[in-house]
């Protein structure tokens, strides 16, 4: 099974919102942007850019993020629009780790909101 096409982002200007307004984490493999824009669906999207490698390997590494995204996405907040972002050594990395990066990369985001939810009450 993979990721909804419903839970996918396509539009630019969501990929944007997420980038620019949203808080970001950093792994070695992958770059997590979490931005929020009001109710909805959590949407996903995934950029691997060709210094990760060539049209085959980018793909690749594409079907992994979508498919460990598909179990992580019950965990995202309503409205959440998610970027992750491939780094060159993802092309390289196993899928078990590229799970725990993004575990963490996650973790770290969703703390961070909660403690800045926290701060506005």
């Amino acid at each position: 099974m993979v990721l909804a096409r419903h839970s996918r982002m396509r539009r630019g200007d969501e990929f944007k919102a997420a980038i620019k307004r949203g808080k970001r984490a950093g792994r070695p493999t992958l770059v997590v942007h979490l931005g929020i824009s009001g109710e909805g669906t959590p949407l996903v999207g995934f950029v691997v850019s060709r210094a990760v490698g060539g049209a085959v390997v980018r793909n690749k590494v594409k079907r992994r993020l979508r498919h460990l995204m598909r179990d992580r996405l019950d965990r995202l907040p309503r409205g959440s629009l998610l970027v992750v972002r491939a780094n060159p050594p993802a092309a390289s990395a196993r899928c078990d780790q590229l799970a725990a990066e993004l575990d963490l990369a996650l973790d770290r985001l969703l703390r961070r909101r909660e403690s800045s939810m926290d701060g506005q009450r």
